[in-house]
């Protein structure tokens, strides 16, 4: 049979999930709406009330609040600090169906040993839930290191020009799904490895109607064509300008993994290829001070978006973290003082001369 309905299918958005595929090197990929739906799309595909996630504490801020609006579907989030082995192992009941983390923390910055998060939730018979936003799969491919699922918030490093929202999940066919401890896949284990996919889009993406529209699906086609270059870029000025900060300013604490100051730093030789990341966070001292340098910034665009082409800066504390409490800030590596950096593919020697500019 072929395309009937856009909410269910597409030609554009199927050769955009086609691509995504090859990419992640997955069995198939589901095109939503956003990352946030695309998150949304991969957990509740599995889960049903009294199950529970165990998640890293260190998130996003929109997937946190993700997981607090859930509680009221009876589903449970146990939060734990990333790569803190024994705390992860104490953390699974027989609740527990997912394991969520990211590749590399936003704006943590922290970078998720994939292949033991992984050896771990398999011990327990459990599938793990990537999000690769950050890294995308030029820096990792997930899969290969035992990643079940993997979500792309693709309106970021995968789009590249900030035009369009999307997210796309990709699952990777290889998790076997069993009626006792996944009974809401139901007749769909009838498909085998292309059980998980068939359920959701035949399921909540169709009823729903989280569907990508097609016109970005284009735009995103369009953009991945270039990720490589946009990305092999901005891992490079982003180590130079993070390098710069950490040479040049005592009284600013930078953040990034490419750095061998960092205690992320290790991990991210092991796991990434290609660069470390277009992300760096600086503390500058005082929520006031964060602003009057962002506000004095003359190329950098003050915006809440990440991977665009052009540089932005936002204040996570004011921004994507707003709704989090103190704990959670906390735990997310997110303070007044912290300026996020997301790196574009301009000229690094006009980015440190305006950042320089804007600091003294």
């Amino acid at each position: 049979m072929g395309f009937c309905y856009t909410r269910v299918a597409n030609p554009t958005v199927s050769a955009f999930e086609e691509r995504i595929t090859k990419l992640e090197g997955g069995l198939a990929s589901v095109a939503c709406a956003s990352g946030m739906a695309a998150i949304s799309m991969a957990l509740l595909n599995i889960l049903q009330a009294g199950d529970e996630i165990i998640s890293s504490a260190s998130l996003y801020g929109g997937s946190i609040d993700l997981f607090r609006d859930i509680e009221a579907f009876g589903i449970k989030t146990v939060y734990v600090k990333n790569n803190d082995w024994e705390a992860i192992e104490d953390a699974f009941t027989d609740k527990t169906k997912v394991v969520f983390a990211e590749t590399i923390g936003n704006p943590c910055l922290d970078v998720t040993d994939i292949d033991k998060l992984a050896e771990i939730s398999h011990s327990h018979g459990v599938p793990l839930l990537m999000d690769n936003t950050t890294a995308t799969p030029y820096l990792i491919k997930a899969i290969e290191h035992g990643a079940d699922i993997v979500v792309n918030s693709s309106s970021k490093y995968i789009n590249g020009s900030s035009n369009s929202i999307s997210g796309v999940l990709t699952d990777s066919g290889h998790f076997k799904w069993t009626k006792e401890r996944y009974p809401v896949l139901g007749e769909y284990l009838k498909f085998g490895q292309f059980a998980y996919i068939s359920k959701l889009r035949n399921g909540l993406y169709r009823n729903v109607g989280v569907c990508l529209s097609p016109f970005n699906a284009y735009l995103n086609l369009i953009g991945v064509e270039t990720l490589g270059l946009r990305m092999k870029q901005q891992c490079e000025n982003a180590y130079a300008l993070a390098k710069w900060f950490e040479d040049n300013y005592s009284g600013i604490k930078v953040n990034y993994p490419g750095l061998a100051s960092s205690k992320w730093h290790d991990i991210a030789e092991k796991e990434l290829t290609g660069g470390y990341g277009g992300i760096i966070t600086i503390r500058v001292g005082s929520k006031e001070k964060a602003f009057s340098i962002m506000n004095k910034l003359k190329i950098p665009y003050i915006l809440s978006n990440i991977g665009d082409t052009k540089t932005l800066v936002v204040h996570p504390s004011s921004t994507i973290s707003l709704h989090s409490t103190e704990k959670e800030l906390e735990d997310s590596g997110v303070f007044e003082d912290l300026i996020r950096i997301s790196v574009g593919i301009e000229d690094v020697e006009d980015l440190i001369e305006d950042f320089k500019q804007a600091i003294e």
